[in-house]
């Protein structure tokens, strides 16, 4: 069991983040409304000060999903 003071870190610093980054925490509620399916597509862009930006992307298969169910059952 977690520290309760250690909670009290992690609540404090998400609400940070989500004051910091309305749409993305706003982009994570829509996306995640309803379940990923297999042949989802997920793109990630990351662009650095001064860099080009570098871009990746992946079909869901059902392996994935099956990976993500795993892991959420070892979280409980």
């Amino acid at each position: 069991m977690m520290n309760p003071a250690d909670i009290m870190k992690i609540m404090s610093a998400k609400n940070k983040f989500d004051a910091n980054h309305p749409k993305f925490s706003a982009f994570l509620k829509a996306v995640f409304s309803r379940p990923i399916e297999e042949g989802t597509i997920i793109e990630i862009t990351v662009t650095r000060p001064g860099e080009e930006p570098i871009t990746t992307n992946l079909k869901v298969q059902q392996s994935d999903l099956d990976l993500v169910q795993e892991l959420q059952h070892l979280g409980r």
